[in-house]
């Protein structure tokens, strides 16, 4: 019997137009002997779609809700139950609306890009539904998607990380001077500014004086209140490297070098350079990258790393800077769900886009089947004898939350 497997993307996200392609994308290369894909769509007003329309890149220029073939659903949450429901409009004078099960998922594929569902919200909700997903859990997307929580996540684990300063958005409209000086006191020129919770570059630049450092603050409060500003370093090289796996089961990929002649990839140069369509797949890049064997190793070695510190899993990629100047490597960040699913770093390395999905799926049923040995139920007399009244808890006395 096939695998249902809901492919869930889109959400509440300045990337939303980004998890579209990559999840239209992944849907093309699943193996259809193996697996009904079902696509469950959220889009930015937050309401869940399914349909077959949802499979065609057309459908979302513009999306249309109302569309024939298009079904409003919400999830079941109701523990292992994994049902998509839709409302049935009832006919007639008495006729009541009714309750359907449109599909029951056996595993969630998360294609997700931003706040909303990469960075542990919608895991928290797969969790609580006790339903197998393939993105990183809970506490990893969340510390994977805040730039400020990874960078003191990483310095704690004695990682090499840039240094850098953060800022609320009250601080900076408060004493922007403060922001400023603070800034040019610890780090100098060049800087980058970043919103710390959004990804694809959304809102990030680089500032080389007082002005340019104002007007990029001002760039990035508009989309996030806490802003991270990291040192820059004079045209360092840019590597990737990705995971795949879990727990004690996991491999890095070759590392990729972005060509990069500005500085900075912004999203134009990672989305659409390559005709919009393909997402980061379509990047200009040398693969495998022109790198030591000694540099390599150690990209490798550090990506599984922070891999199991974060205890992640499905399929992550790490990018890093290496200063060629001083020769030391810094990470720059992870990318929890990244874009393309990092498909074409497993490709160089012998893995089809169809293998690696067979992979990310037994990834989640794995970490599922362990969540579910843990035990959930512990008996106690706590509540023998407990009464509640207008005053409290009675006969409690010696118990302390």
């Amino acid at each position: 019997m096939k695998k249902q497997i809901g492919v869930i993307f889109g959400s509440r996200s300045c990337e939303r137009e980004v998890a579209i392609i990559s999840a239209v994308q992944m849907m093309r290369h699943a193996n259809r002997d193996k697996y009904d894909v079902i696509p469950v769509y959220i889009d930015e007003q937050g309401g869940w779609y399914t349909g077959e329309p949802l499979k065609d890149i057309r459908c979302y220029q513009p999306f249309n809700p109302d569309r024939n073939g298009i079904i409003k659903v919400f999830p079941d949450l109701t523990s292992g139950s994994g049902a998509l429901l839709a409302i049935r409009k009832g006919s007639g004078l008495i006729a009541k609306d009714r309750i359907e099960m449109v599909a029951r998922i056996d595993v969630y594929v998360v294609v997700m890009h931003g706040m909303n569902g990469e960075d542990g919200t919608l895991q928290g909700l797969l969790e609580l539904a006790n339903v197998p997903y393939t993105s990183t859990g809970v506490s990893g997307s969340a510390i994977g998607m805040d730039k400020i929580m990874m960078k003191q996540f990483f310095r704690g684990a004695e990682l090499p990380v840039l240094p850098g300063e953060w800022f609320t958005r009250k601080e900076f409209r408060e004493k922007p001077e403060n922001v400023i000086a603070r800034t040019e006191e610890r780090l100098g020129y060049p800087v980058f500014i970043k919103p710390a919770n959004l990804g694809s570059s959304i809102g990030v630049s680089r500032a080389d004086n007082a002005e340019e450092l104002r007007d990029g603050l001002e760039l990035a409060f508009e989309y996030d209140r806490r802003v991270l500003i990291e040192k820059g370093l004079d045209k360092p090289i840019e590597l990737n490297c990705s995971v795949l796996g879990y727990d004690g089961e996991i491999e890095a990929s070759p590392i990729e070098m972005p060509l990069n002649h500005d500085e900075f990839l912004d999203f134009r140069d990672k989305y659409l350079g390559g005709g919009g369509n393909k997402g980061m797949a379509s990047l200009s890049r040398v693969l495998p990258a022109p790198i030591e064997d000694s540099l390599k190793e150690e990209i490798q070695e550090l990506s599984r790393k922070i891999f199991r510190l974060m205890d992640c899993k499905g399929v992550v990629r790490i990018d890093y800077m290496f200063d060629r100047e001083s020769e030391k490597l810094y990470i720059t960040e992870i990318n929890t769900i990244p874009g393309s699913l990092a498909f074409y770093l497993w490709e160089n390395a012998g893995m089809s886009y169809e293998k690696m999905i067979d992979r990310l799926i037994e990834t989640a049923e794995q970490a599922h089947a362990d969540k579910n040995q843990a035990v959930y139920a512990y008996t106690s007399d706590i509540l023998k004898g407990a009464a509640i009244g207008s005053k409290g808890s009675k006969g409690t006395k010696g118990i302390k939350g």
